[in-house]
């Protein structure tokens, strides 16, 4: 005979389980989608993209039956616009994403923030598709060059603003420069006029030196004048002495 008493105890135990966890993974499902909902977003309102949403869901004036047509143009304007405000915070995802990883391994910043940049990377995930779905609606097939076209808009915003601080930079070292050879100008001007000065003062004492040389080259010579005197009498009396001793000897022979 089945013991049915001792079958509806472990059924029931079974059941009551599997309800607790159920209930407990719903709460905690809602606790954290509240959680996360509260949480402050990546990014900061997208304008770009409400003002698209504005030109195309045109309400009408008061006392018009129909809002007026937006030319297709200033859709497409607009759009591409979005599309380009889209790829700035797609860079910034990319460039954020390691960064945190490592950070949230080290265990350096809380999970807060990792639920806030999971949330922004799905939304810019879903902007992207609706970017291009509504490129589809304008114009067939301009969602798969839309980014492109968005993307080189980017890169040549960011050269103009290289460009720009370039020029900037080359005007402030431009004034540097003036400044810098103005200050080595008068500073060469007054060596100039410094060793002009000390070369006039060397001019007056050349003659002075000169006319101390012609002195001092006068006595010299009267010097060697003098003491050529009883040289040449020496020598007048060496030649007489010689002449006599050659007398002599010619008159013994």
């Amino acid at each position: 005979m089945v013991d049915w008493v001792g079958l509806v105890i472990p059924f029931a135990y079974l059941s009551l389980l599997i309800g607790s966890l159920a209930t407990f993974s719903s709460l905690y499902r809602k606790r954290k989608a509240a959680k996360s909902s509260s949480l402050e977003p990546w990014f900061g309102p997208h304008i770009q993209r409400d003002i698209y949403l504005s030109l195309l869901h045109l309400e009408p004036e008061p006392g018009q039956e129909k809002a007026p047509a937006v030319p297709d143009s200033i859709l497409k304007a607009a759009l591409l616009q979005r599309a380009k405000a889209d790829i700035h915070r797609l860079l910034e995802i990319r460039s954020a994403k390691q960064a945190l990883t490592t950070l949230l391994q080290r265990g350096s910043v809380g999970d807060d923030l990792w639920q806030r940049f999971l949330r922004a990377e799905k939304e810019i995930e879903a902007e992207l598709r609706d970017v291009v779905e509504e490129a589809n609606a304008l114009a067939n097939n301009w969602g798969t060059t839309i980014f492109q076209s968005a993307n080189e808009m980017v890169n040549n915003e960011a050269l103009r603003q290289k460009v720009a601080e370039i020029q900037a930079q080359g005007k402030a070292d431009r004034e540097w420069w003036d400044q810098e050879r103005a200050t080595i100008q008068s500073n060469f001007m007054k060596e100039l006029d410094r060793n002009s000065g000390t070369g006039a003062g060397t001019g007056t004492l050349k003659p002075n030196a000169a006319a101390g040389a012609e002195k001092g080259g006068s006595d010299e010579d009267a010097v060697l004048v003098e003491s050529g005197e009883p040289a040449a009498s020496g020598s007048a009396a060496n030649s007489s002495s010689k002449g006599g001793t050659s007398r002599k000897r010619k008159g013994k022979k």
